[in-house]
């Protein structure tokens, strides 16, 4: 697994680097070693105890009393302690703490308890986002294996699917008609089920079609459903060089329809957008969206 600066241990734990020092050197809460040029660096158990060290810091306890405890000791101690449902942060730690342990139970807690605090968008937006964009940093520097980024996706992904289930079903011919999905051979579904969340809660209604779509079969979903709109994410595929080709692609089946497009490829700057093509750069874009055409029927137009 991978090593860490205290730098990386301040952007992952939002801890301060002098604080982190301070904590070593008078409470032994860190175990560093040397490189061969003396310089400290951090193994992932010591990642583990600052996260999980921080957030009870962050609820009042004393740092020189939470060192004393154990890792066990430790990890019973932020599960038990009160949750402030607006500190974002430290909900953030204590994921990530939880993760790093496989603690499935944890995990579930957690993510359970900022929905019911929050509300369900609230904390996707700023609970399991930020959480992700976490990961996202641990991946690059090779500290979160196949096996946790799963666990956690699934985990999202099974709260995304409840929360969707429970909204009461739409009437296509009552409502704007969006078609969601993703390229083919693209399997990052966790912001395209949020989308589809967020339409159907604002009382539109979605075409599901969900990962690894071929792009030809556009053209019949189309003529049979008639959307107002399509949306699709692209994260990873298609080819940073073939986007342009998928999107020309996309509006030559279905030209009178709009297209939304979302994700990392999507934003490249030498992008030629057809007619009827707009990109959203950040999520509370699409939310913005939504949110009018919600309240103004009558058009269907970009934020």
């Amino acid at each position: 697994m991978g090593q860490f600066s205290i730098s990386d241990l301040e952007q992952l734990s939002g801890i301060k680097a002098h604080t982190i020092r301070m904590w070593e050197q008078r409470y032994g809460i860190l175990q560093p070693v040397r490189t061969a040029t003396n310089i400290r660096t951090y193994c992932d158990d010591d990642l583990r105890r600052l996260l999980n060290v921080a957030t009870m810091c962050a609820r009042g306890h004393r740092i020189s009393r939470v060192a004393q405890l154990n890792p066990d000791e430790l990890n019973q101690a932020v599960i038990s302690s009160h949750d402030d449902a607006h500190d974002y942060c430290q909900q953030v730690n204590s994921l990530l703490a939880a993760m790093l342990e496989m603690d499935e139970r944890r995990l579930c807690f957690l993510l359970d308890s900022a929905i019911k605090e929050l509300g369900f968008e609230e904390a996707i937006l700023q609970v399991a986002y930020p959480f992700l964009q976490r990961i996202g940093v641990l991946w690059q520097a090779g500290s979160v294996n196949p096996a946790q980024e799963h666990l956690v996706t699934n985990l999202l992904r099974q709260k995304m699917m409840v929360a969707i289930d429970s909204l009461p079903p739409v009437q296509p011919a009552q409502a704007r008609r969006w078609v969601l999905f993703l390229p083919e051979g693209e399997m990052h579904e966790l912001a395209l089920l949020f989308m589809n969340y967020a339409l159907r809660f604002r009382g539109q209604h979605v075409l599901y079609l969900g990962q690894n779509l071929p792009v030809k079969d556009l053209r019949s979903v189309c003529e049979t459903y008639n959307p107002h709109a399509l949306c699709t994410v692209m994260t990873a595929l298609p080819e940073r060089d073939q986007v342009q080709d998928y999107i020309e692609q996309i509006h030559t089946l279905c030209p009178e329809v709009m297209l939304y497009l979302y994700g990392p490829l999507a934003q490249q700057e030498s992008l030629r957008l057809p007619p009827n093509t707009v990109r959203m750069r950040l999520i509370t874009d699409f939310l913005a969206l939504a949110g009018r055409l919600c309240t103004c029927p009558q058009e269907l137009v970009a934020s």
